[in-house]
């Protein structure tokens, strides 16, 4: 399979990123005017891509509007291979082998133990700032000893579906609902942390 030269940006690296952005645009179910729509490029640019790769060397503005459609980096989407790039449009990330190493052997609380000896599925899906958020929880008294680790980390993934599908809401044509709604209940949230404050 092809997925790209690092840091190319000749014409065939070019072909093989026109390839790449091709099969993000299928896994996402967009069609051509759905992928017009999310990356704000013209017609003729958005056939280009996704059918056959460009004639030319894709301009850097062109990728920048691609690679922001997925939540991508230019870096991201120029340089991963496919297969991590369709992980990252499921709202997947490879595993940080590291921090979850780092995370099975900071674990001092037993229920946390015991919970990664249960769910080493869903722990190795926990991504690297999740893995420091539950670790800094196991302070005694802290919210992993009060509210349990199974509803902490339940939490944890329910926020990270929800920033996924709000990422995909952001790239289509509801956007606009989106955001006064996002608008409203941030004002609220906002509103109740200064009357916390005040008392």
């Amino acid at each position: 399979m092809t997925t790209g030269v690092p840091g190319g940006t000749g014409p065939g690296a070019d072909g093989d990123l026109a390839h790449k952005i091709a099969k993000l645009v299928e896994e996402k179910g967009w069609n051509q005017e759905d992928f017009a729509r999310a990356t704000k490029l013209n017609r003729h640019t958005v056939r280009q891509i996704l059918h056959g790769g460009p004639k030319r060397q894709l301009r850097n503005a062109t990728v920048g509007q691609c690679a922001k459609a997925f939540d991508l980096t230019v870096n991201e989407l120029r340089t991963l291979p496919l297969e991590r790039l369709l992980l990252r449009i499921h709202g997947k990330v490879p595993v940080d082998e590291e921090a979850l190493k780092t995370l099975y052997a900071q674990a001092a609380l037993p229920e946390l133990r015991s919970w990664l000896e249960r769910h080493q599925d869903r722990a190795i899906e926990l991504r690297t700032d999740e893995i420091h958020e539950l670790l800094a929880l196991q302070e005694p008294g802290g919210e992993l000893e009060r509210l349990g680790v199974e509803h902490v980390v339940e939490t944890i993934e329910r926020r990270r579906r929800l920033l996924c599908q709000v990422r995909a809401i952001a790239g289509s044509e509801y956007m606009d609902s989106l955001e006064q709604i996002v608008t409203l209940m941030f004002e609220k949230v906002n509103n109740r942390a200064r009357e916390a404050a005040r008392v």
